[in-house]
C-alpha cells in the first residue's frame, strides 16, 4: 500500500508541476511550454520510475557517481541532463559510461568543454552532446558559472573549438534559498542576446535553463525554456546517505 501511496504522491505532485508551467507559458502568450526536467538527487530509483511511468522522460541530476548508478537501472528512452558541478577529471567517465546523456548544463570553463570534447571523441556518439554555458547571474560567490561579461568568449569556444559539442543554450541557477530575481533571469536573456549577435545565431537557437522548485514559473513567464524541478515533484531532498 505504501508503494501505491507514493507512486500516486509522485504522479500527482508531476502533473500539478506541468499543470502549472502550462498556465505560466499561457500567461506570457507563448505557444509552447519550456521542458520539464525532473531533477532526482537522493531520490531512489523507484521514485524516479513512478514519474517515468507517469510520462516523464527528462530527468537531472547533480552529482556524476548517482548518474552513473541510476542511469543503468532506467529505461534507455530517458533523457540524463547533468546540472551539477562538473570536475574535469569527471568527464570521460560521464560520457562514456552514459549514452542517453542527453544534456550538460554546467559548462563553466574552456577546461571543461574542452575535457568533454575530448570525451565525446573517444566514446563515438552518434550525435553531438548538447551543452550550455553556465552564468552566475547573481553574482554569489558560492555559485559557479562564468561571469556574464564572460558568457561570449566561452560561447564561442564552445561553438568553435569543441566539434563534438553542440551550443545549446545557457543556464544560470537562482538565489541562495533558489529563488531569483527578475532581474537575474533578464541578465540570462540578455547574455543570450549578446551570445547570438556575436555568433551570429537566431535567438530561437540558444535554449535558456533558469527557473527551479520555488521559481519556476517566474522563469517560464521570462521565456525559459528548460525548467529543472526536484522536491516539488519528488519531495525534500534526503542528504542523510551522502
Amino acid at each position: 500500500m505504501a508503494s501505491s501511496v507514493a507512486q500516486t504522491a509522485v504522479g500527482k505532485a508531476l502533473r500539478d508541476v506541468l499543470a502549472k508551467v502550462q498556465k505560466a507559458a499561457e500567461k506570457a502568450g507563448r505557444s509552447q511550454p519550456p521542458r520539464l526536467v525532473a531533477v532526482s538527487k537522493t531520490k531512489p530509483v523507484s521514485m524516479l520510475m513512478e514519474a517515468y511511468n507517469a510520462g516523464q522522460r527528462h530527468f537531472g541530476e547533480n552529482y556524476v557517481q548517482e548518474l552513473l548508478e541510476k542511469a543503468p537501472e532506467m529505461p534507455r528512452d530517458v533523457h540524463w541532463h547533468f546540472i551539477g558541478h562538473l570536475q574535469s577529471n569527471k568527464a570521460k567517465a560521464l560520457v562514456q559510461a552514459v549514452p542517453n546523456l542527453y544534456s550538460v548544463e554546467t559548462v563553466d570553463s574552456e577546461k571543461i568543454a574542452n575535457h568533454l570534447n575530448r570525451a565525446c571523441e573517444g566514446a563515438q556518439r552518434d550525435e553531438k552532446l548538447k551543452v550550455m554555458v553556465q552564468v552566475n547571474t547573481s553574482g554569489e560567490e558560492t555559485k559557479y558559472g562564468v561571469e556574464p561579461n564572460e558568457c561570449v568568449d566561452l560561447a564561442k569556444h564552445v561553438h568553435n573549438q569543441c566539434p563534438n559539442l553542440r551550443l545549446a543554450g545557457l543556464m544560470t541557477i537562482g538565489m541562495l534559498d533558489y529563488t531569483s530575481k527578475p532581474e537575474n533571469f533578464q541578465m540570462l536573456l540578455d547574455c543570450r542576446q549578446r551570445v547570438c549577435r556575436e555568433l551570429d545565431l537566431p535567438e530561437d537557437d540558444l535554449e535558456l535553463s533558469m527557473g527551479m522548485s520555488q521559481d519556476f514559473e517566474a522563469a517560464t513567464e521570462m521565456g525559459s525554456t528548460n525548467v529543472r524541478v526536484g522536491s516539488s515533484i519528488f519531495g525534500a531532498r534526503d542528504y542523510s546517505q551522502k
